[in-house]
C-alpha cells in the first residue's frame, strides 16, 4: 500500500511511537495524577513530560497552560465556545475546516455573535490587510488556519498574529494541518490559543490533541468533573491545566505523543518540511503536464504543507480515489474534506469534490512515481470512455435518422 492520505491521519508512526505506547500499557498505565502509588507517579511524570515537550516544540510558556483533549476539534470548540459571548464578532477564514465553521454557526445562532468569512485568493490565502480592514469596535477573536486541509495552501499565521497583538483580539490557531512541519512559534507569531491533533503531523496515536492557552485569557469549560485537584471544591477549578482538563487522560496516546515529538526533534522539523516539499514539488510538475488534471494547489516552497488537490476531468474525486485503491494500492483521500466553503474558494467543486494526496516524511520518491504513473493511466481510460461513449451516441442517432 502507499499511504497518500497522511493529511487525515499519518501512517507509519515512528516505531518508538509503538514502543513507548506499548510500554505504558503494560508497565505503568494508572490514572496519573490520581495516586499516590508509584504507577501513577510515572504516569503522571509521563503527562509532563509530554507537555514540556510541546511547550518547547511550540515556543509556548509555561507548560500547564497546554491542555490535553481527544482531538483538534475538541481543542477548537474549547476555545471558540469558551471565549465568545454574545455580541461578539469574529474573523474567520473561507479555508477553515467544520471544526471551526460549526462552533461559529452554532454560537451565532444560540449567541448572535457575528461572523466575517474571509475569501482570500484564488488558493484561498488570506491577505493580512484584508484581515485588519475587517476589525470592528466588538472584534474578539481571530481564527485561521495554519495550512488548508483541502489544499495545503499555507496562511501568513505571522502577519495576521502581528495585527491581532496590535489591537488586543485573541487569535487562534488551527495547526491540524501542517503542526509539526510547518513552523509554529507561539511568541515570534502571537499566537494566542494554538489547537492541534496529535495523530497527524506530529505522529502520535489518535485520540491526541490539546489546545495552548496563553496566560491572561480565561476559558469557561465545556466539561466539569474529576480533575485529581481540589476534590472538596463542587465548583471546576480554576488552575490550569486542571481547568480545561477533566476526567481520566489518554495516558499511553500522550506518551506515544511525546515519541513522536522526540522523533521530529532528532529528524529535524525543516528537514521533514523540505522532504515533503520535494515530493510535492515532484508531483505538481509531473501532473501539470497532464491536460486533464487539474491542480488547486501552489508547490513553491514554504506555500504547502504536503498537499496536493487535483480533479481528472469530469470524473467524481471519489470514483478515481476508489480506482487508486482497488487497482493500484494507493490510499487518497476523496470528496469535500469537511470544508465546504473552500471549494467556492477553489472553483465551486462542491459537486465533485476533489481528490487529495497527502505526504508525510515517510513517503519516497518511487512511490510519487507510482502514483504519476497510476493517474496518468485513469486520465487515458477516462477520456478514452468519453470518446467511446461520444461516437456510440453519434451512430446512435444515425440509425434513428
Amino acid at each position: 500500500m502507499v499511504y497518500l492520505d497522511n493529511a487525515s491521519t499519518t501512517y507509519p508512526k515512528p516505531e518508538k511511537v509503538y514502543a513507548e505506547t506499548d510500554r505504558c500499557f503494560r508497565e505503568y498505565c494508572a490514572n496519573p495524577g490520581r495516586g499516590a502509588h508509584a504507577m501513577s507517579r510515572t504516569a503522571a511524570q509521563g503527562v509532563a513530560e509530554t507537555r514540556a515537550a510541546l511547550a518547547r516544540f511550540f515556543n509556548f510558556d509555561p507548560p500547564e497552560r497546554i491542555v490535553f483533549t481527544k482531538n483538534a476539534t475538541e481543542a477548537l470548540n474549547v476555545a471558540i465556545k469558551g471565549s465568545l459571548h454574545q455580541g461578539d464578532h469574529v474573523i474567520a477564514t473561507m479555508l477553515e475546516h467544520n471544526s471551526v465553521v460549526r462552533p461559529l454557526k452554532q454560537l451565532e445562532k444560540e449567541r448572535g455573535i457575528e461572523i466575517t468569512f474571509l475569501k482570500g485568493n484564488a488558493h484561498g490565502e488570506v491577505a493580512p490587510s484584508a484581515v485588519a480592514a475587517h476589525i470592528r469596535s466588538n472584534t474578539r477573536l481571530i481564527v485561521c488556519t495554519l495550512s488548508s486541509n483541502t489544499n495545503g495552501i499555507i496562511m501568513p499565521i505571522a502577519e495576521i498574529g502581528a495585527i491581532a497583538h496590535r489591537h488586543g483580539i485573541s487569535f487562534l490557531v488551527d495547526g491540524s494541518q501542517g503542526a509539526g512541519s510547518v513552523d509554529l512559534d507561539c511568541k515570534a507569531m502571537k499566537i494566542t490559543l494554538l489547537a492541534f491533533p496529535g495523530h497527524k503531523g506530529l505522529l502520535g496515536p489518535q485520540g491526541t490533541g490539546g489546545l495552548c492557552v496563553s496566560a491572561g485569557i480565561e476559558l469557561s469549560s465545556l466539561l466539569q468533573g474529576g480533575t485529581g485537584s481540589e476534590s472538596e471544591n463542587p465548583y471546576q477549578p480554576h488552575a490550569f491545566p486542571e481547568a480545561l482538563e477533566s476526567g481520566t487522560l489518554n495516558t499511553p496516546g500522550i506518551i506515544g505523543l511525546g515519541a513522536g515529538i522526540e522523533f521530529i526533534r532528532r529528524r529535524g522539523r525543516q528537514n521533514i518540511e523540505d522532504h515533503k516539499q520535494r515530493l510535492i514539488a515532484y508531483l505538481h510538475e509531473a501532473l501539470a503536464a497532464q491536460p486533464k488534471i487539474r491542480i488547486y494547489s501552489r508547490s513553491d516552497s514554504g506555500k504547502n504543507s504536503g498537499i496536493l488537490a487535483i480533479n481528472i476531468g469530469g470524473v467524481p474525486s471519489l470514483s478515481v480515489s476508489r480506482i487508486l485503491d482497488e487497482r493500484y494500492e494507493i490510499a487518497t483521500r476523496a470528496g469535500l474534506h469537511c470544508a465546504p466553503f473552500a471549494h467556492e474558494v477553489l472553483g465551486y467543486t462542491v459537486e465533485r469534490g476533489i481528490l487529495r494526496l497527502s505526504v508525510s516524511c515517510f513517503n519516497t520518491l518511487d512511490e510519487m512515481d507510482y502514483a504519476v504513473h497510476a493517474l496518468r493511466e485513469i486520465t487515458e481510460r477516462s477520456t478514452g470512455k468519453r470518446r467511446t461513449l461520444r461516437k456510440q451516441t453519434c451512430m446512435d442517432m444515425v440509425c434513428t435518422a
